[in-house]
């Protein structure tokens, strides 16, 4: 009978309005979760007669759940302090493996396993764009972004050095002024370089470039002049000094070779001459020792950046974002995972900030963006239709009764 079908398609509607509430408050505390709506939709009608005029006389047949529907909007952002965590600002999902296809998530609640690889909760791997020698090619296929837990970054040799300074042009002829600055050789050890200013003459300085006693049995080019013009600026060398070199270093590391910077980025000098107290006021070189891997972080564009105790860094990667045309249309996979289909389209697969993707926050997590008041809310209204339609079942069930007791 129609009189029981109708409100029994209520009930089932609602029934499932209030599993999806119940799933939303059971996920208030999910990372990354999307708060789920049920639109209802009535469904075909039946013409049962006509009205004078010709209007159609339609009696409806029920409810159904037409659509459940995830609302996209971004939750709060908390802080962990936690490097594996990482947070989307704004539109896009991190692209993690599935034996070999990618599937999405918005829950950053990353880890590492036992070889540095960037996995999910669930232990897939984390992808991203490759780094090679700390430079990220966006152009290469994706790969999962790997930590070098417990590696040695090997160390770098200096190969150009420079100083701010400034030479007093009231000293004596003869007066000698020395800078030191600590270089790098092949091995990664380190040398205190010695850099004595000699003034000869009126805007006339010599310097000397030398390394501790016994550190080296060789050099060459460590040994020129330095000319200033009356405003005490550098007119000679009018360039880098190439080729000082230090050969047999004690050590066994192989032959340094260096530039004299007495230009900074700009071109400018960055030696003068004036009449005020000699002094260098920085050094800046280009070699490192080796380091010990220590920790890594997340930059905005997703950058994946190791730290290394001997203060330097290296890219290791770059987090990929992903997004589809039709969010609605996304497979739910559970544990916070989405596959694309035929529905939402192909995903489309870039940077942080192309294309309108978001952007990264490290050491943060994404909350649910449920609503709890909201939530409550629609549970009352849930709950109020349920109960309409089951009085409505029971009202026909009286109806039915009455109409049997007339037939006895």
């Amino acid at each position: 009978m129609a009189s029981f079908y109708i409100p029994l398609t209520g009930l089932e509607s609602d029934s499932t309005a209030l599993n999806t509430i119940a799933n939303n408050l059971a996920n208030l505390n999910t990372t990354g979760f999307k708060t789920q709506n049920v639109n209802f939709s009535d469904l075909f009608y039946q013409q049962i007669g006509e009205e004078g005029s010709g209007d159609l006389i339609q009696q409806g047949s029920g409810v159904s759940a037409a659509a459940i529907e995830s609302q996209f909007t971004q939750g709060s952002t908390v802080s962990t302090g936690n490097s594996t965590d990482v947070a989307i600002n704004g539109n896009g999902f991190f692209v993690i493996s599935n034996g070999g296809s990618n599937i999405y998530t918005r829950d950053g609640n990353f880890g590492l396993d036992s070889n540095g690889n960037l996995i999910t909760q669930q232990g897939q791997t984390v992808m991203g764009y490759p780094a090679v020698g700390g430079v990220v090619n966006t152009n290469a296929p994706l790969a999962g972004i790997t930590i070098p837990v417990g590696q040695v970054e090997p160390p770098q040799a200096s190969s150009n050095f420079g100083m701010t300074a400034n030479l007093d042009a009231s000293a004596a002829v003869g007066t000698a002024v020395p800078g030191q600055i600590t270089l790098y050789d092949s091995l990664g050890v380190s040398h205190v370089a010695t850099v004595t200013y000699t003034k000869t003459a009126n805007n006339t300085w010599t310097y000397s470039i030398a390394l501790p006693a016994g550190a080296a049995t060789g050099s060459a080019n460590t040994t020129g002049t330095l000319t200033f013009d009356t405003s005490g600026n550098l007119t000679s060398p009018a360039a880098n000094v190439a080729g000082v070199g230090f050969t047999g270093l004690a050590d066994g590391a192989g032959d340094m070779t260096l530039s004299f910077n007495v230009l900074g980025t700009s071109g400018s000098p960055t030696i003068t001459q004036v009449d005020a107290p000699s002094a260098v006021s920085a050094t800046k070189q280009n070699g490192y020792a080796s380091g010990q891997y220590e920790s890594f972080s997340v930059a905005d564009d997703g950058t994946v950046e190791a730290s290394f105790s001997n203060g330097q860094k290296l890219a290791v990667g770059q987090l990929a974002l992903a997004n589809v045309a039709n969010l609605q249309g996304l497979q739910l996979l559970g544990s916070g995972e989405y596959a694309a289909t035929t529905a939402s389209g192909a995903a489309a697969i870039g940077t942080s900030g192309a294309a309108g993707l978001g952007t990264f926050q490290d050491a943060s997590l994404e909350e649910s963006n449920v609503n709890i008041s909201a939530q409550f809310s629609d549970l009352i209204i849930a709950q109020r239709a349920f109960e309409a339609n089951s009085k409505a079942v029971t009202t026909f069930d009286t109806v039915a009764q009455e109409t049997i007791n007339m037939v006895h």
